[in-house]
């Protein structure tokens, strides 16, 4: 089914997509918070420390999240904008997406490695988007 989407609709969703992934790790805190009773969503930067490390590994992925958005929408919008029209482009935004999801699941789990790893496919699909988008507007 993507291969029938052309690449600029893809690239579209895709950062429609990541937009979504950043707040997929707070569901996590919110019901840590709720756990640790209804005062922690009155002062929920008080409370950080009282929450289970998961939790506080799930703030930091959603932090993290946003820093990655920027440079991702920035690239994809770069390809957009200048019409990147090419399976690499897919490959590079899909991956991009998944990474990130799969960032923020290993970085809950305290799976450092291949949280790293997921870190760095998220990086190298941008510098390939914006590569791309160079290559194409010269």
């Amino acid at each position: 089914m993507l291969s029938q989407l052309p690449v600029s609709v893809i690239l579209l969703y895709s950062i429609a997509a990541a937009a979504v992934l950043i707040y997929l790790p707070f569901l996590l805190v919110a019901y840590a918070r709720v756990q640790i009773g209804f005062e922690a969503l009155a002062t929920p930067r008080a409370k950080f420390d009282k929450l289970p490390p998961y939790a506080q590994r799930a703030t930091w992925a959603h932090q993290n999240s946003f820093e990655a958005f920027m440079l991702f929408a920035t690239a994809a919008l770069m390809a957009y904008v200048t019409g990147v029209d090419s399976s690499t482009a897919t490959v590079a935004a899909i991956a991009f997406v998944v990474a990130r999801l799969l960032y923020s699941i290993f970085y809950i789990l305290n799976i450092p490695l291949l949280r790293s790893l997921m870190f760095a496919i998220g990086s190298l699909g941008c510098a390939t988007l914006i590569t791309l988008s160079i290559i194409q507007a010269s």
